[in-house]
């Protein structure tokens, strides 16, 4: 029921209340009317006549009451039924107030819930058109590294067949080499019997020879095995120039590595062999060991050390042969070692007096040895071992910073050791330094650069303890510590190529196949997407897509890698 039927329901009910007043209020004005009749015409009339009248006219008034009695009753009926019914439709008006809002409510509900299920819809519509476009590039992903595979097994097949014909090759030199042998056993005879030709002045001669030889304890090489083994000292297997005006070649000499030093043409003969019988009389595990020489050109075969100098590795920045905190330490206290071993030697100390970066090599497992010592005359003051003494100070500080000027450790320790501007100076290269560590070697450097009273021993008992504290700090931490701390590019148990990311130049752990067809280590192909790259870290060519595929191949390759191969740990 609406609002104007109640409106108009109740409109009636009034105005038949209001009828019913009316015709109770039209029944005094009868029986007045009557009365006055009456009395107005009885003037004319006889009583009996105007009584019958006047009982009739009151009979017909009774009647007129009573039907009004009756009428007002029913009125009286009909308003207590209309106010019932006024009541009923107030019930219900408010009944259907509450059910208009509850429908009004649940209608705005509905239409929220309907927006929210055509949001939904249209974003699994788009969820489902980017999963299409992933299953693209997937399949084109796939198609091309399926070309990428065959053309790897057409490269394999190549390179089975240039095996076959290396071996073929091989098989023929080695004919050549015993036909040379043949010639040169032949060629020996007639040395030989060249030799006992002229036996006084060649035996006199040898006589001499088998002397320094004797004296020295180490081979002498001719100058046709010196020149073969460099390459005729060619520039391509050329080390370094020495600040000694010398050249260092890399060469190959009985099935091993040597690094031929070339000496200065100034060096008399009997100058360069005492400087031979002083470098055979040194041995120690910290110090390049010499294994020959030869007086024409005068130059010292020594042990090839396969990791270069330390300058190189701490100036590369290359993460992959980053030394670590704890290695840096331990090469400290080697140098100490074989510094400590040089001022030691009798009758007089073997000063260096020429101890840099440049002059500490590391081998193949990252071990540090001093090189470039006896073959300097020191003759001035300050050529003593408090000189060798400050350059181990300033080579503590420079493992500590990793830089070539140290000033900024000494700065940090004048302003009462801040913390911010001490760690700022840290090599973050070496890790996470431990605070207390670093400032203890930071110290350590510089009593040794400034302090006469420090002396090797002194250094070496406080390099030991700052090792066995580091030492303590690893095996708490639960690391697993690689010698080194590197990488050793040379080595015949070389890490795979392929298990080497790209980009951080390090063993992969959860190695991705990008766009280019490369697989990188997740976090860092992801990191190179993120700064703004669109282009492969490899060919510098634009990425076709930025979907990465986790390599399962791979990635258990490494890790039966890592299992089989002991020596090589990673740090935790």
């Amino acid at each position: 029921m609406s609002y104007s039927n109640l409106d108009e329901r109740r409109s009636s009910c009034v105005q038949e209340q209001e009828y019913e007043n009316d015709r109770s209020s039209q029944i005094g004005p009868i029986v007045t009317g009557l009365i006055n009749e009456h009395t107005n015409s009885s003037s004319n009339k006889s009583a009996t006549e105007k009584i019958e009248i006047l009982q009739n006219k009151l009979n017909e008034a009774q009647l007129t009451i009573q039907l009004k009695r009756k009428e007002a009753k029913d009125h009286i009926e009909r308003r207590t039924k209309a106010e019932w019914a006024i009541c009923l439709c107030n019930s219900r008006a408010e009944e259907l107030e509450s059910r208009i809002k509850e429908e009004v409510s649940l209608k705005d509900e509905i239409k929220k819930e309907a927006e929210q299920e055509k949001e939904q819809t249209h974003e699994i519509r788009i969820e489902v058109e980017e999963s299409k476009r992933r299953l693209t590039s997937l399949s084109e992903l796939h198609s091309e590294l399926s070309k990428r595979l065959h053309v790897s097994k057409i490269a394999k097949s190549r390179a089975e067949t240039q095996l076959e014909k290396a071996i073929a090759e091989r098989s023929e030199m080695v004919r050549e080499i015993e036909e040379l042998r043949r010639q040169k056993d032949v060629l020996n005879r007639r040395i030989e019997f060249c030799k006992q030709k002229d036996a006084i002045g060649m035996a006199a001669r040898l006589m001499t020879e088998d002397r320094e030889e004797e004296a020295c304890g180490f081979r002498e090489y001719s100058e046709e095995e010196v020149r073969l083994a460099t390459e005729n000292f060619s520039e391509r297997v050329r080390l370094k120039c020495g600040g000694d005006c010398s050249n260092v070649y890399k060469g190959r000499m009985i099935h091993s590595t040597v690094a031929v030093k070339m000496l200065a043409s100034s060096f008399s003969h009997q100058h360069f062999h005492d400087k031979v019988r002083i470098l055979g009389d040194i041995r120690h595990a910290h110090l390049i060991a010499m294994v020959g020489f030869c007086s024409e050109p005068k130059c010292i075969v020594m042990e090839y050390m396969h990791n270069g100098s330390l300058r190189d590795i701490l100036f590369s920045r290359r993460r992959n042969r980053a030394l670590k905190w704890y290695d840096r330490i331990r090469i400290a206290t080697e140098v100490c070692s074989g510094l400590s071993f040089l001022n030691s030697v009798k009758p007089r100390p073997a000063i260096h007096c020429h101890l840099t970066l440049s002059n500490v090599l590391l081998d193949r497992n990252y071990v540090a040895k001093i090189t470039g010592f006896g073959l300097h005359d020191c003759q001035n003051e300050e050529c003593n071992v408090e000189s060798d003494i400050r350059a181990l100070g300033g080579l503590l500080l420079h493992l500590l910073t990793g830089r070539n000027w140290a000033g900024l450790v000494e700065e940090a320790m004048l302003v009462d050791m801040d913390r911010e501007a001490f760690v700022g100076v840290l090599d973050e290269m070496a890790g996470p330094w431990p605070l207390d560590l670093a400032k203890e070697i930071a110290g350590l450097g510089m009593r040794c650069m400034s302090s006469p009273e420090m002396s090797f021993g002194m250094v070496m008992e406080e390099l030991r303890e700052i090792r066995r504290k580091g030492d303590e700090i690893v095996a708490r931490e639960g690391r697993r510590v690689v010698r080194g701390g590197g990488v050793d590019t040379d080595c015949s148990s070389d890490i795979p190529t392929v298990y080497l990311c790209p980009i951080l130049q390090d063993v992969m752990k959860n190695p991705h196949v990008a766009a280019d067809g490369f697989s990188y280590e997740l976090e860092a192909i992801e990191h190179w997407l993120q700064t703004g790259h669109d282009t492969s870290p490899m060919t510098n060519l634009r990425l076709k897509h930025t979907f990465l595929t986790p390599n399962h191949s791979l990635r258990s390759l490494i890790e039966d890698w890592r299992s089989n191969n002991t020596s090589y740990e990673l740090v935790n």
